[in-house]
């Protein structure tokens, strides 16, 4: 139980590779400029831009579709994730 005024430890979501809940995944085609509108809005800070291309970080991306979805280019291609 906390008490009035006190300080928790901040969540450690770093910690849980969660990753592992997707079904599907973003796959980055050739049609990918680097704009970042896909690092804009992806919730989970999984993807970012490096030399005008997308990374995405697969350990922390839930497969929400989201980029896709935001993507101009349409450069963002949602795939069934294979287990």
């Amino acid at each position: 139980m906390l008490t009035i005024g006190a300080v928790c430890e901040a969540g450690k979501s770093r910690l849980n590779k969660t990753g592992s809940w997707r079904d599907y995944y973003p796959e980055i085609t050739a049609k990918c400029t680097g704009c970042g509108i896909c690092e804009l809005f992806c919730p989970d800070s999984s993807i970012t831009i490096i030399d005008k291309k997308c990374i995405i970080n697969y350990d922390y991306c839930k497969g929400c579709g989201i980029c896709a979805n935001e993507c101009p280019k349409t450069a963002i291609l949602m795939k069934e994730e294979r287990k």
